[in-house]
Order: structure tokens, then C-alpha cells, then sequence
């Protein structure tokens, strides 16, 4: 087959990547409620606790959304500066667009007079400022919109991500194009020594291989990073692995993993004190016990037969609308929780049944702003 037509050609299981993506990406963001509960209840301990194996559970999410780029785009065909044009305006006019409403948000509460605490119950980690409900706030999180995300659209800083790797793929592509399979496992595994460095620069020393205070970018800077999911989402795309062999690994893989990011996250929560950098050492994406957690789940949703046309057509949708869900799902997320402690629904079930429900109302919406817009939506959903 064509290079090209095959890189074109639509392929179902990764379109059920896409999906355990999508939905656990909203899942992971409905434990933030619970991670960083604002305030206090006689029942923190079991919060932070469900909040903790939900979190730990679900780190592969933006994982496989890079792989899932490095699957379909790698190699990239044609001019760069054609891929830009294509693909750089689907995704910034959209993140501008929602930025701009997410930061607007806790002055329209104040306008509709809203409690300020209702801006909690939307965003767990907003601060003091915002419950001012003050336009000059939320000019100031707009205005600083082309240097960083806010604490109102967290979910925001993917977007920089994602741009820096669409911008990254045609100069990494020219190598990938050229390289044999050897020489990208090669790649893959110095990337994979550098998801070590978390750990070593927080337990043994700050500075590693030349870096040092007037220096950041040590020996293996280059190997370092999401363009290691780039590859390992490429270089996986071709591996044929059978049923027994993924669940003889895989398993074991994703169990090891899936106890240091638990248990390492409940160590540094029971600590006196952390900083944040700290309380998010274990939950890195680029650490290697998620990468033990996303290379079996990858692999097992290759594995995936989908018989049902109804279900395909389901899937391809969930492509298009994939996008606008992630604009949009961080609004839906908090109050979802908030439903779900409402209805006294039991604490181990809340972050799952208020996934569903999140999920379910951020996809009939964008779905319904394509019906409406067609083909203009791509401005307003991507």
C-alpha cells in the first residue's frame, strides 16, 4: 500500500484509543474536586483517598493522545508549512476562543449575582482573586493568555503542548522518515531513561549530565519530552503483538505502574509540607511508571474488533467532535461532582458516574454546534 493512503486511511482502533483518551482525560479531571477539595469535610480522609486511586488510575490519558499524533502524522507528508496551515488554525482559534470564556467566568457570575463560591464548585483550583468577580481579573487572565494558561482553564496548557509538537513534527519527521527500527528503539530508549530524571533531581541531586544553574538543557535534553510519545505512538502503530503476549506484559506493566504513581502520590500527600511540583511528581506524564501504564493500554486497544457499524460510525464522530469536547468538558466536570455529593451517591462511584455525565453533555453539545455551524464550526470546536 501508498505510504500516504495508508497514513489517510481510517483506522477503528485507534479511534478507540481516541475514546479511552477522550473519556479518561474528563474522568481524570472530575478528581480534581477530590484531589484539591476546597475546604473541609468529616470525610476528607476517604475523598483524597478515591481521589488518589482515580487519579493514579488514570494518567495515560494525555499520553495517548500524543501517541495518537505520532500514529496518524508520523511521517509527515508534504511541505511544513502546508501541515501548518492545516493544522495550527484548528487548534489555536478554538483555545483562544474558550480561554477567553473560561477566564470571563467568574465575572458573569457576578454579574448574575452567583454566590463567588459557586466558582469553586466549577474550578477546585481557583484562588482568592477570582471570587472578586472582578472584569479586571479576568482581563488580566485573558492578557496573559500568550504566555500561559490560567488557573481557570488548567486544562489549557495541553493546547501549548500540542502546538509545540505540531511545530516540532515536520523537523523530527524528516528523521523519523529516514530511520530504521533500530535506530528508533534506540531513540525511544535514551527517552526513556530521561522519565527517570523527575525522580533523580527530587531524591538525589537537583542537576544531572551538564545542567546546572546557567544551564537547563542537559545531555539526553534532546531525547526528552512528549516527542517521545510522538515516536512510541508511531513506532507502536506497526507492532503486532498477539492477545496473550500484550496481556503477559502488559499487565504486569501497568500493575507496577499504576503502584508508584499510587503510591508515591499518597507518600508526598502525607508529607507536612510539598510543593506543588512536589505533589505532582508522581503523576508526571513523562515519568516511567506512566509510561509502564500507557504502552499496555495502548497496545490491548489494538486488539479491539469493532463488528458494529453503528458503533464505527459512533467512533468517527467522537473524532470529529473529539476536540470541541476537550474545550468544553472542564465546565461540566466540577458540577458534575457536585451532583453527584448532591444525590448522596456512594464516594467510590461519584468520579465515574460524573465522567459519564460530563462526557455525555460536552459531546451532545458539540455535536449540536456542528449540526447548527457545519462547517464554520471548526473555528469554535476545532
Amino acid at each position: 500500500m501508498n505510504p500516504i493512503q495508508q497514513q489517510n486511511q481510517h483506522v477503528v482502533w485507534l479511534d478507540v484509543v481516541r475514546l479511552i483518551a477522550m473519556f479518561t482525560v474528563v474522568c481524570c479531571h472530575c478528581t480534581d474536586p477530590f484531589n484539591f477539595y476546597p475546604g473541609v469535610a468529616p470525610n476528607i480522609d476517604q475523598i483524597k483517598l478515591w481521589g488518589a486511586i482515580y487519579g493514579s488510575l488514570l494518567r495515560p490519558c494525555v499520553p495517548l493522545f500524543v501517541m495518537i499524533t505520532g500514529a496518524l502524522l508520523l511521517p509527515v507528508r508534504g511541505e511544513a508549512s502546508v501541515f501548518y496551515k492545516k493544522r495550527i488554525p484548528r487548534v489555536f482559534f478554538p483555545f483562544l476562543i474558550w480561554s477567553v470564556i473560561y477566564n470571563l467566568f467568574p465575572w458573569i457570575t457576578g454579574l448574575l449575582g452567583l454566590d463567588p463560591k459557586i466558582i469553586l464548585d466549577f474550578f477546585p483550583y481557583s484562588g482568592e482573586a477570582v471570587a472578586r468577580q472582578s472584569f479586571a481579573v479576568s482581563l488580566d487572565y485573558i492578557l496573559h493568555i500568550p504566555f500561559n494558561f490560567s488557573i481557570l482553564a488548567v486544562h489549557m496548557w495541553y493546547i501549548y503542548l500540542l502546538i509545540g509538537l505540531y511545530l516540532y513534527m515536520p523537523i523530527f519527521s524528516a528523521w523519523v522518515e529516514k530511520a530504521s527500527e533500530r535506530a528508533k528503539l534506540y531513540f525511544l530508549l535514551a527517552w526513556g531513561v530521561t522519565l527517570l530524571i523527575p525522580y533523580y533531581n527530587q531524591f538525589v541531586a537537583p542537576y544531572l549530565w551538564g545542567t546546572c544553574s546557567w544551564n537547563a538543557f542537559g545531555m539526553l535534553y534532546a531525547f526528552a519530552g512528549f516527542n517521545g510519545y510522538l515516536l512510541l505512538g508511531h513506532y507502536l502503530r506497526n507492532l503486532d503483538w498477539s492477545l496473550g503476549k500484550t496481556m503477559a506484559i502488559g499487565l504486569p506493566m501497568f500493575v507496577v505502574g499504576y503502584l508508584i504513581t499510587f503510591f508515591g502520590f499518597r507518600y508526598i500527600t502525607a508529607l507536612p509540607e510539598y510543593s506543588d511540583e512536589m505533589l505532582e511528581l508522581f503523576f508526571t506524564y513523562c515519568s516511567i511508571n506512566v509510561l509502564l501504564m500507557t504502552f499496555p493500554v495502548f497496545m490491548l486497544a489494538k486488539k479491539v474488533k469493532v463488528r458494529s457499524e453503528r458503533t464505527k460510525r459512533a467512533l468517527a464522530n467522537l473524532t470529529v467532535c473529539g476536540f470541541g469536547i476537550y474545550m468544553i468538558h472542564y465546565f461540566f466536570t466540577g458540577p458534575s461532582v457536585v451532583v453527584m455529593r448532591y444525590l448522596d451517591v456512594p464516594l467510590g462511584l461519584q468520579i465515574p458516574i460524573a465522567s459519564v455525565i460530563a462526557f455525555g453533555i460536552s459531546w451532545l453539545l458539540v455535536w449540536l454546534i456542528y449540526r447548527c455551524m457545519g462547517k464554520k464550526a471548526k473555528w469554535l470546536v476545532g
